[in-house]
């Protein structure tokens, strides 16, 4: 971008702009970039709903964790479309283990103390975990159908009818 600036400025001295030193910085490389918030938002699941037994990195293949140690604006080979189903099925389990303890941990909160899951999460207003499950499994090339039935499922087991039917 062309920046144009008044002469009395031109003669000024001092530090560079902010402006001179972003236009200076090197290009993020943004599929990079998504690999990395799938990882962060993997490892947030994982925190927030206690799971357990849960390795992050054996979502990935080789490719994927060899990513994540680069530099943003390097240009990385990441995991292409074909997939081991292995690993394909490794993702699928995570998916539904987040999906059934956001249920559990959103049933049991309402049990105990009949609160709603704004109160229960209260820095997450607006996060909706099964909701964030199905997205995520875009990322993890998995049917993101598969997701939502299990959440349906989950919330007729847990007695959620009214819930289930939406």
């Amino acid at each position: 971008p062309v920046l144009d600036t008044e002469d009395a400025w031109v003669s000024v001295e001092g530090p560079v702009s902010i402006v001179e030193l972003a236009l200076e910085q090197k290009r993020i490389h943004y599929p990079l970039v998504e690999h990395q918030f799938v990882l962060c938002t993997v490892l947030y699941a994982i925190m927030r709903l206690s799971l357990k037994a849960v390795k992050p990195l054996s979502l990935f293949d080789s490719k994927g964790k060899n990513a994540f140690f680069k530099d943003l604006t390097s240009i990385q080979l990441l995991p292409s479309g074909d997939m081991d189903p292995n690993m394909l099925s490794i993702r699928q389990q995570f998916l539904l283990k987040v999906v059934s303890a956001a249920v559990q941990t959103l049933c049991s909160s309402q049990k105990d103390k009949e609160v709603s899951e704004e109160e229960y999460f209260p820095f997450e207003k607006g996060k909706n975990w099964p909701t964030l499950a199905a997205d995520l499994a875009q990322y993890l090339q998995i049917s993101e159908d598969l997701v939502r039935r299990h959440y349906v499922c989950e919330l007729y087991s847990y007695g959620m009818d009214h819930l289930g039917e939406e």
